[in-house]
């Protein structure tokens, strides 16, 4: 079992690789908003460059409006909705 110095410390540990993540998920998407802005600019969804294909496509779904289904028919929803138990972990 950890002490509480060493939860302490890993604690502190998570928070400073949190923020690593934070700062490379930030320059990713720099790079990937680079990339699309190419790929607008040229007007095309498709680029090969170099041993790499690059897409950028438009994709249609179709999605389930669950609030729109609620506001007009609230005890039907009722009927189907589950409840279900998770776990939440913050450190603040």
């Amino acid at each position: 079992m950890l002490t509480t110095s060493a939860i302490e410390k890993k604690i502190e540990e998570l928070k400073s690789l949190e923020a690593l993540a934070k700062e490379l998920e930030t320059e990713i998407d720099s790079a990937k908003d680079e990339i699309k802005s190419v790929l607008i600019e040229k007007n095309v969804e498709e680029l090969i460059v170099g041993a790499h294909i690059v897409r950028f496509t438009s994709v249609m779904t179709q999605r389930f409006d669950s609030t729109a289904f609620k506001k007009k028919l609230p005890e039907l929803y009722s009927a189907y909705v589950k409840q279900v138990n998770s776990r939440r972990f913050t450190i603040s």
